[in-house]
């Protein structure tokens, strides 16, 4: 059942958004998917928020470069293209993108309003038919004059261009620049972020070419309608599926409620076309311009930009396989910060798995379900006697709804997800302030008891919806062991700003983690790259370069650490080792046992209740028959050894 089924869309506010419609000459990567899935989450945000949603994506898949790929593999460009769009609209359904429409290029829906638009724009005045000389970089489908160029190469992608010389049909972009310069300089938010906004208000400014806008070297495209000789330039042709997906000339009632586009998103390599040619046309027809037009950076590789040609692309469907939806999702939407460019490794997707879901989001969730399984014979209890530290839980989790909600309105998506986290962070640290293992012990302190829990597990609710938007399966499986709502499929985002809508006397059922940890040594080949073995030489032998030379490690490599701090609560003198002592420590609700070499420095009774760092990810080993489950960390000099300690930061919380 859809989701806006029954409900009366005309009284609705609506939204608009779109992804660029992808290029088809091969399948798609993590980079397509990270603008698919961003949109995704704006969609779902705002359908959670009750507006009637239109989320639009697509391929463009007109051009000569298509053309050629076609015919190397020795097929029709139809027949080429349409097994590519299979795939990607796969991916997509795999990936849960929860577009409204999938627009392609060559639809004859498309293509009649191409035509038109093309017809309309000419009969203005505003294309002319003269001779195009300039520059072509097939990859780009874009055409350069001479100053443009970088280096005599595509000032784009940097790859080699060709001279080409045809009549061609051009747009008249010069007679509407000043009329773009008022207009951005009147809207501020209109290109996002302002890093774009200025390299746009500069190229403008340096003086705009008029756009080529047909070609006659190739066919493999849109018809113009008056001189069949012509076929509409790509860039002309693909934007305008913007309007042609919503209606434009076939459903006036559809385009006048969804025009104009409340957002089009993009990676920044495509910002011009998207803030300087498309409002230029829009001009040109008298149409309102879209009210954001946002470029975020890109996701980059240690060795550069991701690439087909490169052939360094990641499949996100693989990524899929191994580490779940939800996972990746999260990890491309928190790896972006606002406007810049994010790294990615499968190390690093690892790493976030293990710290930000597995440790903090899942054991929150699995520490909470198995207290009140243990304290509340699996019923979530009514809350009762509150203290002051419940009032600062309820403070973080209404800032943690208001900054999710403005950062996703400003399409901040990292900060969205830090604020929602934020949440997550402060109720472990609750229970920490809590430690509702004592209140149990303590039949006066039921009611206290029944509040925490209930705390918790509100807790839990509200950060579920607030990440739902990225994590669109997260819902129903945290439903599944905390029965908290209905129909997860139906979230409101409203409901996340309510404090004390989690259902007292709901079922709480035992069941396996969300996010289990994921042991790093077992991935093999990160990256699909094998790593060069440094070779010896005579000149330069390894044990010199140690000595001459630090060897530094990567920020990666300190993230692979579970650095926590750990309270000891009982410690005693191993037998028959001088040296040994044997420590119980508690991270959290969790206690351990340490081995640690610090006898001849300590006496057990000075040890306890001291809260020390514990590296909490080191693998278990056994010492003269005792199994050790982590490592204290201690500074030494030639005459004595230090354990670091805490003070004022809780068991359990992660030390960074």
């Amino acid at each position: 059942m859809d989701f806006q089924e029954g409900i009366n869309l005309q009284a609705r506010e609506t939204f608009y958004i779109t992804t660029p419609i992808y290029y088809p000459s091969d399948n798609l990567h993590i980079g397509h998917a990270y603008t698919t899935v961003a949109a995704d989450c704006m969609a779902r945000f705002k359908r959670m928020q009750g507006k009637d949603v239109y989320y639009l994506t697509g391929t463009d898949e007109h051009g000569q470069k298509i053309e050629r790929v076609a015919r190397e593999k020795g097929q029709e460009p139809a027949e080429y293209v349409d097994g590519i769009v299979s795939n990607i609209q796969k991916l997509w359904q795999t990936m849960m993108i929860t577009n409204d429409d999938f627009i392609r290029t060559t639809e004859k829906r498309h293509e009649e309003v191409v035509q038109e638009i093309f017809n309309k724009v000419y009969e203005k005045g505003d294309i002319y038919l003269s001779e195009y000389q300039g520059w072509y970089c097939t990859p780009c489908e874009t055409l350069f004059t001479e100053r443009q160029l970088e280096d005599g190469k595509c000032p784009d992608c940097g790859r080699e261009v060709e001279l080409v010389k045809e009549e061609s049909y051009f747009f008249n972009m010069a007679k509407y620049a000043p009329r773009l310069l008022d207009y951005i300089e009147g809207n501020p938010d209109f290109i996002q972020p302002e890093s774009r906004r200025n390299e746009v208000v500069s190229f403008i400014k340096s003086g705009l070419d008029d756009l080529c806008v047909s070609r006659t070297s190739f066919k493999w495209g849109v018809p113009v309608p008056f001189n069949r000789d012509h076929v509409v330039y790509v860039w002309f042709d693909a934007l305008i599926n913007y309007l042609s997906a919503i209606g434009y000339g076939s459903d006036q009632e559809k385009f006048d409620r969804f025009w104009p586009a409340d957002v089009h998103l993009m990676a920044k390599d495509i910002i011009r076309f998207h803030a300087i040619i498309w409002p230029i046309m829009l001009m040109a027809l008298d149409l309102p311009l879209p009210k954001k037009v946002c470029a975020h950076g890109w996701i980059m590789l240690e060795g550069g930009k991701m690439s087909k040609s490169k052939g360094n692309v990641i499949d996100p469907r693989i990524l899929i396989e191994k580490y779940g939806l939800d996972a990746v999702r999260y990890y491309l939407v928190k790896e972006l910060n606002f406007g810049q460019d994010g790294t990615y490794s499968e190390e690093m997707l690892v790493n976030r798995i293990n710290y930000d879901l597995a440790n903090d989001l899942g054991n929150l969730i699995s520490r909470t379900a198995a207290m009140i399984i243990r304290y509340f014979t699996g019923q979530i209890p009514a809350p009762a006697v509150e203290e002051a530290v419940d009032l600062e839980l309820k403070e973080a989790a209404r800032t943690a709804f208001r900054e999710a909600t403005e950062k996703l309105d400003k399409l901040d998506f990292c900060a969205y997800i830090i604020a929602a986290m934020r949440l997550v962070s402060r109720a472990n640290k609750y229970i920490d302030e809590t430690a509702p293992w004592l209140l149990a012990k303590d039949e006066a302190k039921k009611q206290r008891l029944a509040t925490v829990m209930y705390n918790l597990a509100e807790c839990i609710r509200i950060a579920v919806i607030l990440l739902a938007p990225t994590m669109p399966t997260l819902a129903e499986r945290t439903n599944q062991q905390i029965n908290f709502f209905a129909d997860p499929g139906r979230l409101k985002w409203e409901e996340a700003g309510i404090w004390g809508l989690c259902p007292a006397g709901a079922l709480v059922t035992k069941g396996e983690p969300l996010f289990p940890r994921i042991d790093l040594k077992s991935l093999e080949n990160l990256n699909g790259e094998d790593k060069p073995v440094e070779e010896k030489t005579e000149k330069e032998p390894a044990q010199a370069k140690a000595v001459s030379e630090p060897e530094y490690i990567s920020i990666d490599d300190f993230a692979r650490m579970d650095l926590r701090v750990a309270e000891i609560i009982a410690c005693e003198k191993m037998e028959k080792a001088d040296k040994l002592l044997i420590l119980k420590v508690r991270l959290g609700e969790e206690e351990r046992t340490v081995v640690s070499g610090i006898a001849k420095h300590y006496t057990p009774e000075e040890l306890v209740g001291k809260k020390v760092v514990l590296v909490a990810n080191l693998k278990p080993t056994k010492l003269r028959g005792v199994m050790s489950q982590g490592m204290i960390l201690a500074a030494s000099d030639e005459n004595d050894v230090e354990v670091l300690t805490v003070e004022r930061i809780s068991s359990g919380n992660r030390v960074k």
